[in-house]
């Protein structure tokens, strides 16, 4: 199923790395008048679109309070503790790693302090899909981070669903319902992110941060709104990457490759390997596993597209340099030394350590979050955690003393910049 590509004894394997087709920019077209007539119309816009695009006109856009309890109720008592099982432990994961809020402040010489003070944003509004799969493990990791870094205010949107009654899917109801988030919008698409960016009277209030995954205008809209808004990223299409050896068991290593493939079409699986046994058994395994899976349609497309491949490599130091210049959202290390082999990788979103690590434990319950860079963003960009919703800002306490001791040193700065007010605002202070 996966296409070979023998990068041995290649040192300039860039270009020839497989990388899914997502053109965020030729999507601006369609998503700027969305996001102005959103802006221009508020409402009645927003419900144009939901019946253009979704199907349905809801009732209310604000999803009532009695609606989310209600999927809460009615949630099925193994699902409810798995979201419990998730809920707590990456919320652990979150208090335990992630913050830094406060003051702390150093003192440079006598009456000369700078202070540095973290904090949330005030308000986020989190975008949760519901097309090709109701992720209501979104709501968990895009809600759980901003509750624990302090953001007061949370609004979601998810697309209203003609088969419930207009309402976003119960299961995403239900998660909101137990992290108790009740501004919840049924709400789609572009136009979600224009509600949130530029706020909608009457519906919704502004945001300062918009957070959370979405299809190719979801992500234009929040790259047009960027600066209007701050946003965690630009997230593309899904990627897993497994570096495995001949120690790795091709049944598991090729469950893992499907498993991200459902995602999406444009979902990548990648492998990268020295061992063409082990290519032609995970290959195998894929042809055996995928007639049992309902969307074997999908999972065709993705593990047969430009973007997915298993990767030939000459030993396993080309494997650490493909996988860092690869910089998979999704990592797994499946080889005989899979811990320190683990620690060698500059470039992943998040890395998942040896065969009993696989990605889907880190999609759902493992307490790590899954809100991750795409597209080979792992080489600058992380993934979503609670310091993403922290701002900081600096305090400046000089006093007389502090400033004369370097005053004439910032205006000979000033000077050599050719800016005399600057070097006044200093000089007046300084006599």
């Amino acid at each position: 199923m996966l296409r070979i590509i023998d990068l041995r004894g290649e040192a300039d394997f860039a270009a020839r790395l497989p990388r899914a087709e997502f053109d965020t920019a030729a999507a601006l077209a369609a998503v700027v008048p969305i996001c102005e007539q959103v802006k221009a119309r508020g409402e009645a816009a927003i419900r144009e679109y939901a019946l253009r695009f979704d199907g349905v006109n809801p009732a209310q856009l604000r999803v009532p309070p009695e609606v989310i309890q209600k999927a809460l109720d009615t949630l099925a008592p193994k699902l409810r503790a798995a979201l419990e099982t998730a809920i707590a432990r990456r919320r652990e994961t979150a208090q335990a790693l992630e913050t830094d809020v406060g003051y702390r402040e150093v003192t440079l010489a006598p009456g000369a302090t700078i202070g540095y003070r973290v904090l949330p944003v005030g308000r986020v509004g989190l975008y949760v899909p519901g097309g090709l799969a109701p992720l209501a493990s979104s709501v968990l990791h895009n809600a759980i981070p901003a509750l624990v870094a302090g953001v007061s205010s949370i609004a979601l949107a998810s697309p209203p669903q003609a088969d419930y009654d207009g309402w976003p899917h119960p299961t995403i109801l239900a998660a909101c319902a137990l992290l108790g988030i009740d501004e919840v919008y049924a709400v789609g698409g572009a136009q979600a992110i224009a509600m949130f960016g530029y706020g909608v009277p009457g519906l919704c209030a502004q945001v300062d941060m918009v957070a959370g995954p979405g299809n190719v205008y979801v992500v234009a809209a929040k790259r047009y709104l960027r600066g209007v808004v701050g946003i965690d990223s630009e997230a593309g299409p899904s990627e897993i990457c497994v570096w495995a050896d001949d120690t790795a068991n091709p049944a598991w290593v090729a469950a893992d490759l499907i498993s991200q493939a459902e995602h999406d079409p444009l979902a990548a699986s990648v492998l990268v390997t020295t061992s063409e046994a082990l290519i032609a058994q995970v290959n195998a395994e894929i042809a055996a596993q995928l007639p049992q899976n309902p969307l074997s349609e999908r999972l065709r497309k993705s593990l047969c597209g430009s973007q997915s491949a298993a990767l030939l490599v000459a030993d396993s130091e080309q494997a650490l340099a493909v996988v860092n210049a690869y910089a998979a959202e999704h990592l797994e290390v499946q080889t005989a030394n899979a811990a320190a082999d683990a620690l060698r990788v500059r470039n992943a979103g998040a890395v998942f350590v040896g065969s009993y690590s696989p990605v889907p434990l880190g999609d759902y319950s493992a307490g790590s979050t899954h809100v991750l860079p795409t597209s080979g963003t792992a080489r600058f960009a992380s993934g979503l955690v609670a310091r993403s919703y922290l701002k900081t800002m600096h305090y400046i306490k000089y006093d007389a003393v502090g400033l004369g001791a370097i005053a004439e040193g910032i205006a000979t700065f000033a000077a050599s910049e050719n800016l005399p007010g600057h070097q006044n605002a200093i000089n007046l202070r300084n006599t």
